[in-house]
């Protein structure tokens, strides 16, 4: 063996001793410990205790537990929060179980009637083919790309949100933003550009038509369906039209930090730190930084939380520190953001709740629907973010 041959090897176990040595275990963090185990007990059990229903949970309303058949945009968050938790464990038997999960939703992806294909397809097959490499994984996840591709109207620009709305010829909400990343996947899985072009095309014109002067947002803007011109800017789920619903103003911070990664461009990262300063500057925002469903709600201080729109914005803030000057100020909120949805005050007790994650979500208050309840879409987004701090952080789950 040569003298460079063995250096070599001696320096790699050494860069393997340190790395191993530094990183953190999650144990000597009381928060985060708190927030894993819970998390893990919580999984295990719902995964076991909802598989003869076929289905993946939604949400525990009224006291008894709602499912996502694959026809419902949120079904692809529970298989999505087994991958995550798979990620940081290791643990095979959440990776069992999210194969189970994620294999329910196979029809999804020739659906064309709905933009949520990606929040469908992208969180469950998503994942679990970034994680295993699976190849039928990747089939459906460029079936359920084309099938997406369909809503798309070159004359409009823009992907259609929903059909079958009487009030509106051609809806555009910004949670939309959040399926562009499906398509930018699919697109570097295929080599496809037209993929992303449309994402392109699409954030463009979300970011001149749906932001204020004050970068909050609307949540639907309808176009004419001929010309793609502006018809109404209003709400569906926010309090008003002129209002700022919490969980939109976190689809569109997340979105467009996204479409930077993708795109690099730095318009779509100007444009994350606007909305970033709308939320986090803003004076309804609590000190816990959870925030109101909507920062215009009438009532507020007594107006219901939405963990959900919290846990978003911690793993789009948690992105965003990566890219900019002030990014420990961002990494410190979504922080906070974690600490606060791990304590007592959020986190569902053990066996609880219809086993989920996060308490204090608002689904739709307009319509009365699921407030103040877990919801799998807050469970799933904090799990993201508790996967986004943890590798920025440098800890590592092992006993």
């Amino acid at each position: 063996m040569t003298k460079n041959l063995k250096f070599s090897i001696v320096l790699a176990l050494i860069l393997f001793a340190t790395t191993f040595i530094s990183a953190t275990n999650y144990k000597d963090i009381k928060w985060l410990k708190t927030a894993i185990d819970r998390s893990q007990e919580q999984l295990l059990a719902a995964s076991e205790a909802y598989k003869t229903t076929q289905k993946n949970p939604r949400t525990f309303d009224k006291g008894k537990v709602i499912f996502a058949s694959p026809k419902d945009w949120t079904c692809g968050f529970f298989p999505g929060s087994l991958w995550y938790m798979f990620e940081l464990t290791k643990n095979e038997h959440f990776k069992t179980e999210a194969e189970y999960y994620t294999g329910l939703l196979e029809s999804v992806q020739n659906r064309t009637n709905t933009h949520d294909v990606g929040f469908m397809l992208n969180c469950s097959y998503g994942n679990g083919y970034r994680i295993t490499g699976n190849q039928t994984y990747k089939s459906v996840l460029i079936t359920g790309a084309n099938s997406l591709m369909t809503r798309f109207h070159p004359k409009v620009g823009l992907i259609k949100s929903w059909d079958n709305r009487k009030e509106w010829q051609y809806p555009v909400i910004i949670d939309n933003m959040m399926n562009l990343e499906f398509l930018c996947e699919v697109s570097k899985i295929t080599g496809d550009k037209s993929l992303k072009e449309i994402c392109i095309l699409h954030a463009d014109k979300t970011m001149k038509n749906h932001y204020r002067s004050d970068n909050s947002s609307f949540h639907v803007i309808d176009y004419d369906s001929i010309t793609g011109q502006v018809l109404h800017k209003q709400t569906a789920q926010g309090y008003a039209d002129s209002s700022s619903w919490a969980r939109g103003q976190a689809w569109g911070l997340y979105g467009f930090t996204m479409m930077y990664r993708e795109t690099k461009n730095p318009k779509y990262l100007e444009q994350a730190k606007k909305i970033a300063t709308f939320i986090l500057n803003n004076p309804n925002l609590p000190k816990d930084k959870i925030p109101y469903w909507d920062y215009n709600a009438p009532n507020i201080p007594n107006e219901p939380r939405d963990a959900s729109a919290a846990a978003i914005v911690a793993s789009a803030l948690i992105e965003l520190s990566g890219y900019v000057k002030i990014g420990k100020e961002y990494f410190n909120t979504a922080e906070l953001i974690l600490k606060n949805l791990s304590s007592d005050e959020y986190l569902v007790p053990k066996g609880e709740n219809g086993l989920f994650i996060l308490k204090h979500s608002t689904g739709n208050w307009p319509n009365k629907s699921e407030i103040d309840v877990p919801i799998n879409y807050a469970d799933y987004y904090y799990l993201e973010a508790l996967v986004r701090y943890m590798k920025v952080k440098g800890i590592t789950v092992y006993n």
